[in-house]
């Protein structure tokens, strides 16, 4: 560890460099787990999920009765807007980055490309998961937290 990267743990102090949208993803990409953001009876709902990202696209499992799946269905036509986030932050240095997503979510009806998801994204927890949602991104921004934040006012 440098003398600015003691001093900056030190004093908290640090500093923030914005992603573009190819980092951005390649960041997101390099994660599995992330949340999801969506409408519940008019309120945001956020979920922790795990993904893949697949030409561009983030893509989740769910099942069918769950909420995320009913929204999607219910905005099929032209897709339900949501938000994704994921982040690799350590907890001792607060150093790493954030990703969020904004885009659109629909439900995967075509046989194949649901197979190739099922053999791609393990599902981490016990609950069948036979749905799938893709969630094109129309939004991406991203920062990159660093240890070369502002000097500390004295």
């Amino acid at each position: 560890m440098t003398g600015d990267d003691e001093q900056s743990k030190a004093t908290g102090t640090h500093g923030s460099v914005e992603l573009d949208a190819v980092e951005a993803l390649r960041l997101l990409g390099s994660v599995a787990l992330g949340r999801i953001v969506f409408t519940r009876h008019a309120l945001p709902a956020i979920r922790p999920v795990n993904h893949v990202l697949v030409d561009g696209d983030i893509v989740i499992r769910t099942h069918g009765d769950a909420t995320l799946a009913r929204y999607t269905r219910q905005n099929e036509a032209e897709g339900a807007v949501v938000a994704y986030e994921a982040d690799d932050i350590a907890p001792d240095t607060h150093l790493g980055w954030s990703v969020v997503v904004t885009g659109y979510a629909r439900l995967v009806t075509d046989p194949r490309e649901l197979a190739r998801y099922r053999a791609l994204l393990r599902p981490w927890v016990s609950q069948k998961l036979d749905h799938a949602v893709r969630i094109s991104p129309d939004l991406i921004t991203g920062i990159r937290l660093t240890a070369d934040g502002p000097s500390p006012m004295t």
